[in-house]
């Protein structure tokens, strides 16, 4: 699997970080509430590593999980230079180096990078981040109290996120969503506030931190409502505290709680059945579409995978109108997660050549993607010619 050209899967670093302190299997299991024998299997290749079970080890191990999930590049080179560019256009903030663009200019530049968002073509969104942060941020502050110029710039602070949090970079995501939420703060809209706290619950849940999570999201959600004065009619409004809920969904569902994940789930459906179709609004993307898929991943969480397996036949077969690759690609990713938990391991191998085609970026770095890989390259599926490419595009084999 991993050598010293290719970057280890979560479950390798596990296994690495827990000898490293010469820690037992038996002692880390104990630890963090595993038994031996789960453990074990995750190490071992046999089973993934979830969500909920790095969570769990990285805090039994005094790591982040950050340093679990580790960097899924190989040759991170290029992308490296592109973050350090990052990261010195959000240091900067409120310094930028870059000339005021012509509102027209500008304003197609953000419609691209929350394109690139939505294709899930992050190493483009990467390369012009820097500087169309710096020229929105120019407009913004040539212009003080025009809420539309600092719209665009908590905008594409929430594409920077996107491409932080894609790449396994969880300081660089904290910095960016207190940028966006700068940003949100100077136009008084709810809706990108909204976006600002659904990125910053999006943190806590990269960390493992689900119930610090969900805090924010029900303080998110309390602070929304207030701000209606009454109940979410636009398609706007509907977006925005829908997608709240969403994020409720799966930070529930990760910290086991099945009737605080029900109730999300309940609300959301009801705010989508007045929607026609999904739709995106400040890289928020809501509907019935993307509500199902929500509830299929809440299903992979919290150990239902015939449920998931249920609902995604149909899904795949016939995928919700409005619906972006970055969604359509984490479908088929959970998709290939329940049907490898069912023992399905064809099934799964087809969900995730799916993944592929349709967003080949984030699936090649998606934590559980790799994790799916993994065990089906460990179960005697070696011989496969295209799980072998899959684990080479994911970085697992040579």
């Amino acid at each position: 699997m991993g050598s010293q050209n290719t970057p280890p899967a979560p479950a390798e670093n596990i296994s690495v970080l827990r000898k490293a302190r010469r820690i037992s299997r038996a002692a880390l299991a104990r630890q963090a509430g595993l038994t031996v024998s789960q453990l074990s299997k995750v190490e071992t290749g046999l089973r993934p590593a979830t969500p909920s079970l790095i969570a769990a080890v990285a805090d039994a191990l005094g790591v982040s999980t950050s340093r679990i999930y580790g960097q899924p590049y190989a040759d991170a080179s290029h992308q490296a230079r592109a973050l350090d560019a990052l990261r010195a256009a959000v240091r900067r903030h409120d310094l930028p180096r870059e000339d005021v663009l012509p509102p027209a200019a500008l304003a197609t530049k953000v419609q691209k990078a929350i394109g690139l968002r939505a294709q899930t073509r992050y190493l483009d969104l990467l390369d012009m981040l820097p500087e169309a942060l710096g020229q929105a941020t120019a407009v913004a502050l040539s212009a003080p109290g025009e809420a539309g110029a600092w719209a665009q710039v908590a905008d594409l602070y929430g594409c920077a996120y996107g491409v932080a949090h894609r790449m396994g970079q969880a300081d660089l995501a904290d910095m960016v969503v207190s940028r966006q939420m700068w940003a949100a703060q100077q136009t008084w809209a709810p809706d990108l506030e909204a976006a600002a706290a659904w990125n910053l619950a999006g943190t806590y849940q990269t960390a493992g931190q689900y119930d610090d999570g969900l805090a924010i999201v029900e303080r998110a959600i309390s602070q929304y409502e207030r701000s209606l004065r009454g109940t979410a009619n636009t398609p706007a409004q509907l977006i925005s505290l829908g997608s709240l809920h969403l994020r409720g969904v799966v930070l529930a569902s990760r910290h086991r709680d099945a009737n605080a994940t029900a109730d999300h789930v309940s609300k959301a459906k009801s705010m989508a059945e007045q929607l026609p179709t999904d739709a995106l609004v400040h890289n928020l993307t809501f509907g019935p579409g993307n509500t199902a898929l929500y509830e299929l991943a809440a299903y992979v969480e919290l150990d239902r995978p015939h449920d998931a397996v249920r609902m995604a036949t149909p899904l795949l077969k016939a995928p919700p109108p409005g619906l972006r690759p970055t969604r359509l690609g984490r479908l088929a990713i959970d998709t290939a997660r329940a049907q490898l938990a069912v023992r399905k391991y064809e099934d799964a191998e087809k969900a995730l050549a799916q993944a592929f085609a349709i967003a080949p970026e984030m699936t090649q770095t998606h934590p559980m993607a790799r994790e799916v890989v993994r065990v089906l390259f460990v179960l005697n599926q070696r011989a496969r010619p295209a799980l072998l490419d899959m684990a080479r595009r994911v970085g697992l084999a040579t």
